[in-house]
C-alpha cells in the first residue's frame, strides 16, 4: 500500500503539495512545503496520486486541499512568472472520428475545458492543456491553452475521484524558443522556485483570512 504522505496546514486546513519532479523542488519551496512526488507525464501523476489519496483516504486523513504545483511551457505568457490555473484541458484526448468533441473523454461527464473554481486573490490566471509529450516550437499550433504541462489534467482527476478541491500554480520555464536541451528547461527554475513560494506564502495568508472557501 502507498504510505500516506506528508501534509501542511494552512490556515486551520491540510493542504498536500503535489510535484512531478525533484529539478522543481528547490530551496524556497524546500522551506515551506514536502511535497508529494507523483512522477512525470499524466499516467504516472494519475495512478502515484490516485494511489496516495486512495491511502489517505483509508487512514481517515484525506487533505481539505491539493495544491499542484511546477513549470509549465507557454509560448505567450512571461517567462519564470508564475499563474494559478483557471482551467485545466487534455490534449491528447481526441475521440472526434467517433462524434467526440476533441479534448472530451467518452462517456465521462466533463467538457473539454474544465474550470478551476478555487482561486487566490491577487494571483494571475490562465489555462493549461495536459499532455504526455513536451511541447516545443510549431507544437503551440492548434493549442488554445495559455500553458502547456504534463500532469494537471491526471491530478485533478484523481483529486475529483475522491472529492478533494484542486488548485494548479505554475511558473513558467519555456516555450518562447525550440526545447534542445534539459537546460532550455531547467534555466528558470531557480527564479519559480522562489516565486512558487511567495504563492505558497499568499496561499497561506488568504486561508488565515477565510476568504478561500473550500
Amino acid at each position: 500500500m502507498t504510505p500516506v504522505p506528508d501534509t501542511a496546514v494552512l490556515g486551520g486546513r491540510t493542504v498536500l503539495f503535489a510535484m512531478a519532479a525533484e529539478a522543481e523542488y528547490g530551496p524556497h519551496l524546500k522551506a515551506r512545503i514536502e511535497p508529494f512526488m507523483t512522477g512525470v507525464g499524466p499516467v504516472e501523476a494519475a495512478v502515484s496520486l490516485a494511489a496516495a489519496l486512495g491511502s489517505m483516504k483509508g487512514a481517515g486523513r484525506l487533505p481539505d486541499l491539493v495544491v499542484s504545483l511546477g513549470s509549465a511551457g507557454s509560448r505567450t505568457l512571461d517567462h519564470a512568472a508564475t499563474y494559478q490555473i483557471s482551467s485545466v484541458s487534455y490534449r491528447d484526448m481526441d475521440a472526434s472520428p467517433l462524434g467526440f468533441v476533441r479534448g472530451v473523454t467518452p462517456f465521462l461527464d466533463l467538457p473539454a475545458v474544465v474550470p478551476l473554481p478555487h482561486r487566490i486573490p491577487g494571483l494571475p490566471a490562465a489555462s493549461i492543456a495536459t499532455g504526455a509529450s513536451i511541447v516545443s516550437g510549431a507544437g503551440y499550433d492548434g493549442i488554445a491553452a495559455d500553458m502547456v504541462d504534463m500532469e494537471s489534467f491526471a491530478v485533478l482527476r484523481a483529486c475529483q475521484r475522491f472529492a478533494v478541491p484542486m488548485i494548479g500554480l505554475r511558473g513558467i520555464s519555456d516555450g518562447r524558443s525550440d526545447l534542445s536541451t534539459l537546460q532550455d528547461w531547467t534555466r528558470y527554475l531557480h527564479v519559480i522556485d522562489e516565486r512558487l513560494a511567495a504563492d505558497i506564502d499568499r496561499l497561506e495568508a488568504t486561508l488565515d483570512a477565510g476568504t478561500l472557501a473550500l
